[in-house]
This record gives structure tokens, sequence and C-alpha cells, in this order.
């Protein structure tokens, strides 16, 4: 609710008064709503200082602080449903940070990717 309040205060002081009770004003409440989460969220973790890239390990791919685990060997074991603690217990040099990390990155990139339409 405070969230509603500052993204409102801020909508009014740019673009004037939202009258209540119209679907455009519900409508653009909304959106700024998402919009304020959803930067809240995709910046949530630093992940520069976890995952590298080196052209020599690892055929270049986004790797776990230079180690040759890939943040996709990461991705397909928590899709093959291992849960982080038994990734920990296989890999015993890698951190819940790691896993965050993989996540983090991967989030990322998919919000950068765009669709190219033939």
């Amino acid at each position: 609710m405070a969230v509603e309040i500052v993204v409102s205060d801020w909508w009014s002081l740019k673009y004037g008064d939202l009258r209540d009770g119209d679907s455009h004003s519900v409508h653009l409440r909304i959106n700024c709503l998402y919009c304020a989460f959803s930067s809240l969220y995709s910046s949530s973790m630093d992940y520069s200082h976890i995952i590298t890239m080196e052209p020599g390990k690892r055929s270049g791919k986004p790797c776990i602080r230079g180690l040759r685990v890939t943040v996709g060997d990461v991705l397909g074991y928590l899709a093959s449903g291992m849960t982080h603690a038994e990734i920990l217990s296989d890999f015993p040099y890698l951190t819940e940070d790691d896993i965050r990390a993989c996540l983090a990155f991967a989030a990322d990139r998919e919000r950068k990717s765009e669709t190219l339409v033939a």
C-alpha cells in the first residue's frame, strides 16, 4: 500500500491528478506498481563478482567464480528437480549465493532478450 501511494504521488506530480473510478487511472496504477516491484526484484542481487566469462574456460560460457561449473549446469540441476541443498551437497565448493547468482543472471538475460519475428 505504501508503494502505491509513492508511485501514485510520483505519477500525479508528473502527469497530473488521476480521477478515482477512471479505468485508465486504475490501469496506470497497476502498471506503476508492477514497474516498482519488478525493479526492486530485478536488481536484488549483484552477481558480477560471482558469474564470470573467460574465453578459454567452458567455451566462454558464464561460469561460477571462475570454476568449471556453468550457469547452465546449475539451472539444469534445478530444472531436473534437485534442491539447493542437494546441489550444495554434490558440489561443496558452491554456495547458496552462487545458486542465487545463477538464477539472477538467467532472469536478467531473459529480461533483456528480444524476440525477432521473421
